[in-house]
């Protein structure tokens, strides 16, 4: 295995999950240490990245590659021309919107404190499309897929749970969750509160597993 690589932003295939298209930078390159991806907004207003507050999770720092961006911080519109850093730690809400088309901004985070873990949520975008379409079998399918191609990720096992949940399937969505813990321990704090898990909540297999059994 060569110790460096070398790639082209636009030689990293786009992936979607019905929102603003990203490239799996991470993913593409097998970085471990840390999370990086690159978002591209085609027109002036699209959004580039979806709000959100990484509340208790990721402190992110954001690089305008190209065009120009116009970011959010809890609230406060802030400029930024290609070229342009911005960071934003845990709790902050932020969002960004393309000023310029063809605006692209690679966005690059991890945890404080904690060594960071590569999830595949990622890889998830096909199969996600499905699940929020309500069409919990096709979404199991995929995402089977997905895991079979990826079987490190914990997140893809997770979320393929979810959808063999949803669709009935529970004893393969309990086996898939089984697995999902193995391999982060940190996927077990999801399974009380997580609605898509409810057909499975009355399954011996399952209360064991909510246990730490």
């Amino acid at each position: 295995m060569s110790e460096y690589a070398v790639t082209r932003l636009e030689d990293i295939d786009e992936i979607t999950d019905g929102r603003e298209p990203w490239r799996p930078v991470r993913h593409h390159f097998g970085i471990t240490s840390f999370g990086i991806n690159a978002w591209t907004g085609r027109e002036t207003g699209d959004r580039i990245i979806n709000e959100h507050d990484e509340e208790g999770e990721d402190e992110e720092l954001y690089f305008v590659h190209s065009g120009r961006a116009r970011f959010e911080f809890d609230g406060e519109s802030v400029d930024a021309p290609a070229g342009t850093f911005a960071f934003a730690r845990p709790g902050v809400k932020r969002t960004a919107f393309a000023e310029e088309p063809g605006t692209t901004i690679l966005a690059a985070g991890a945890r404080p404190g904690q060594v960071y873990t590569p999830t595949g949520w990622e890889l998830w975008a096909p199969a996600g499309r499905l699940y929020q379409e309500g069409r919990y079998a096709e979404a199991a399918d995929l995402a089977r897929e997905l895991v079979a191609a990826h079987p490190e990720y914990s997140d893809l096992l997770y979320n393929l749970a979810c959808c063999e949940s949803l669709a009935g399937r529970k004893a393969d969505a309990i086996e898939h969750l089984r697995l999902a813990i193995e391999k982060s321990d940190s996927v077990r704090s999801y399974l009380a509160g997580d609605s898509d898990l409810d057909p499975l909540r009355e399954e011996p297999e399952f209360q064991a597993l909510l246990a730490g059994r």
